[in-house]
């Protein structure tokens, strides 16, 4: 009898060691880990989720600061692999600042409403805000009244996309595209150039909601080209529903059209509403060009994408791709 009530606990022991094992190992697959290198350094910066949409990472570190985002993979998102390089990124800048990050993951249109009205410290990934963008938070005033934009960081390019094999009349001019049917996310930001040829009704555009619907309208035939991001585009197909040959069957039909439009660079937006908005500013130019110096911003986005598998392009890649922002 004392044999059996000493394996018991011992049995016990060892279950609950394989099951915060496995927890650590679950918690790493979930991005809820975040690991860089910085002044000389190595950090490993853990995160834990709170609530459906809000995770907390380096909890207990004595600056705190607010985040927003959107799930947009495979650049970010919240049940992404490591939750994508852009997130791996954001939590090694701050975190090297000493800082307790609270991240809550919105729709895009909320995401903005919350650092527009200063209810986040920042906003990412932006694209770059020209100066004449209107606020759709606060109407008459422009986005840039809210908002200021931090250095930028990689993104990734802006084309269409066409059915393999398909003549295109692109070329590298919008001009010569007077009509074609193309497909657009609504309320994506585009290029400045397509966007303000769009509103002027240039081309025959057709609205959805997402990518995949742009995606099958393509495949229908019920437009010519869509635009986007190839990596945002092309990811959306491998995560839907349905069969494996059958996703495989749809992006060996499609085709990403040279040249591309546009390299679009990345870039946090930080709430003018906040205290001390201008000290996060020069915080986030500084890390961002530390660790740009370093090296480490590269290694992030490499070893991100490479042990999730995303095959994807977001470093500039073209001399003659024109650059967005400045």
């Amino acid at each position: 009898m004392k044999k059996n009530h000493s394996i018991i606990p011992i049995g016990i022991c060892i279950t609950l060691l394989l099951f915060s094992l496995w927890a650590e190992t679950a918690d790493a697959r979930s991005g809820l880990s975040v690991n860089f290198h910085y002044n000389n350094d190595t950090y490993e910066i853990s995160g834990k989720k709170i609530n459906e949409y809000t995770y907390i990472f380096n909890q207990g570190a004595p600056r705190k600061i607010k985040i927003t985002t959107l799930d947009w993979p495979p650049y970010i998102g919240k049940d992404l692999c490591r939750q994508g390089w852009v997130q791996q990124l954001t939590i090694a800048l701050l975190a090297s600042q000493g800082y307790e990050i609270v991240c809550t993951f919105y729709p895009w249109a909320r995401a903005v409403a919350a650092a527009e009205s200063g209810n986040a410290d920042i906003l990412y990934p932006e694209y770059f805000i020209e100066p004449e963008a209107p606020s759709d938070v606060y109407k008459g005033t422009g986005r840039l009244d809210h908002l200021a934009l931090s250095k930028k960081i990689p993104g990734g390019p802006i084309a269409f996309i066409k059915r393999k094999g398909e003549k295109d009349n692109y070329n590298g001019n919008l001009l010569n595209l007077k009509g074609t049917a193309i497909g657009v996310v609504r309320g994506y930001q585009n290029t400045p150039e397509f966007d303000t040829l769009m509103d002027l009704n240039f081309f025959n555009t057709y609205e959805v909601t997402n990518d995949l619907i742009n995606i099958k309208m393509l495949i229908a035939g019920r437009v010519d080209l869509i635009i986007g991001d190839p990596a945002v585009i092309y990811y959306s197909v491998k995560d839907s529903d349905g069969k494996a040959d059958k996703k495989t069957q749809i992006l060996t039909a499609l085709e990403t059209v040279t040249p591309v439009i546009q390299y679009n660079h990345l870039y946090y937006a930080v709430s003018k509403k906040r205290p001390e908005w201008e000290q996060t500013l020069e915080m986030l130019n500084r890390t961002i060009a530390e660790f740009e110096k370093s090296g480490e911003l590269f290694n992030i986005i490499r070893r991100t994408n490479s042990g999730c598998g995303f095959i994807m392009e977001t470093l500039p890649w073209a001399k003659n791709v024109p650059q967005s922002g400045n």
